[in-house]
């Protein structure tokens, strides 16, 4: 079979093989500590969580990175990749171990969320930095589908692995702040791995390539020409800026559904704390099973009805299995409804990650992937804005789950019989393995 061969051959490049490594131990990570986040915030005993607090954390966290997210882009564009891999999880290993701190320490919820968002920002370098870096360790464009199936798919599967990981060390430890400490420890456990991971490579392997290199000074004086430039460079990439708008609106899709099935976990479905706790970690697994069934049909997928074909498919599908599995707001029809909602979600993300890295040039593909981040935390944010206005406390709101079915239908529309629009080939190509080392 053509993905297995051309899994094969990814697995043999020596650069793949260590990019990998070092993703799946950062988003291990990544899983672990959101779970105990969400533990803290939502289901500690001691908390009455309403949708107005949930939605007022994920602004908190994410909103402040994305305002300044563009800013990180340029930054990224003229840090040697490798570096912001090493040195950002080694920073986060060690922010995340003062979070320990701060959790046992039941000090106030302002000073816990702001060491909460030093780390989910450092993560946003962290996970530009692996998308931006990918193409530089990938030996042709045709496999760059693949590798972008393979690659982001298996970091969510770790970020599930993790999380799983993460439900068992808290039920398993004793109740209160200490289950929670003792899982954001694990957490900066696996940051430092990735850490010392990334040293498996060169530091020029992953680029960029400008000579000479700025002065980080003078690359903050230039951030906003270079964040105009990355803009623009995107506006003349039609097929990338209308992949990103759709991507973005799925995101806020996914965000809404999240915050409603927090709200179920936490109030409609369980008697305590640690059942609601329990049911989401199946919704977790479930959900990611939908990633991992993403990865092995995207490639073919792709091949049978192109980038944007197969992000209308997603998208469409979610418009119809959202509403028919999400309206009885019973636990096992909307474990079938994560599945998809999993698998649809990843799809898209993959097709709009093969469609960026073809068609933004390397010298802007930091800006133009911290955008991306950027996009995806403001939808997730406003996604919560939204079900906080809506939703009721027990999270059962039949107009928020058709609101948005009819999202994703639009999506659907607006890329059914959508053209891409192909680069010279040789532009492409040359985008793609421009100053590549496979070492």
């Amino acid at each position: 079979m053509p993905v297995v061969r051309d899994l094969r051959v990814l697995l043999r490049l020596h650069g793949f093989r260590r990019l990998l490594a070092v993703r799946l131990l950062s988003q291990t990570a990544d899983g672990v500590y959101q779970v105990a986040l969400a533990a803290h915030v939502v289901f500690s005993p001691e908390k009455e969580t309403s949708p107005a607090a949930i939605a007022s954390a994920m602004a908190v966290l994410l909103l402040p990175y994305s305002l300044l997210g563009p800013f990180a882009g340029v930054l990224l564009d003229r840090w040697r990749r490798r570096q912001v891999l090493l040195y950002g999880n080694l920073l986060r290993a060690a922010l995340a171990a003062g979070t320990a701190a701060l959790v046992v320490g039941h000090v106030p919820d302002g000073l816990f969320y702001a060491s909460a968002l030093s780390v989910t920002a450092v993560n946003r370098f962290v996970l530009a930095g692996l998308s931006a870096a990918l193409p530089r360790v990938v030996d042709s464009p045709e496999r760059l589908v693949m590798a972008n199936a393979l690659s982001p798919t298996a970091g969510t599967l770790a970020a599930t692995a993790g999380g799983g990981l993460a439900f068992a060390v808290r039920l398993g430890a004793p109740a209160g702040a200490t289950a929670d400490a003792l899982v954001v420890l694990l957490g900066a456990a696996l940051y430092l791995a990735a850490g010392l991971s990334s040293l498996r490579m060169r530091a020029g392997l992953l680029g960029p390539d400008v000579a000479p290199r700025t002065p980080v000074r003078t690359a903050l004086l230039i951030t906003t020409r270079g964040l105009v430039a990355g803009v623009r460079h995107l506006a003349e990439r039609r097929t990338a800026a209308r992949a990103l708008t759709a991507m973005t609106l799925m995101r806020f899709c996914y965000g809404a559904l999240t915050i409603t099935l927090l709200m179920l976990c936490r109030y409609a479905w369980a008697s305590s704390e640690a059942e609601g706790l329990a049911l989401l970690g199946y919704a977790v697994a479930v959900s990611g099973a939908g990633f991992f069934a993403a990865a092995l049909v995207t490639p073919w997928a792709v091949g049978r009805l192109g980038r944007l074909g197969w992000m209308a498919a997603c998208a469409g599908t979610a418009a119809v299995l959202e509403p028919s599995l999400g309206l009885p707001f019973e636990p096992a029809p909307m474990l079938v409804g994560a599945f998809a909602l999993g698998l649809t979600t990843q799809g898209a993300k993959i097709a709009t990650d093969t469609v960026v890295q073809a068609s933004v040039d390397d010298v802007f593909r930091g800006r133009v992937f911290s955008l991306y981040d950027v996009l995806f935390n403001v939808a997730f944010v406003g996604a919560a804005g939204v079900a906080a206005l809506v939703l009721p406390p027990d999270g059962r709101s039949a107009g928020l789950v058709v609101a948005v079915a009819v999202v994703y239908a639009v999506v659907a529309v607006s890329l059914t019989g959508t053209t891409e629009e192909r680069r010279d080939t040789s532009e492409e190509q040359r985008s793609t393995t421009e100053g590549r080392r496979f070492t």
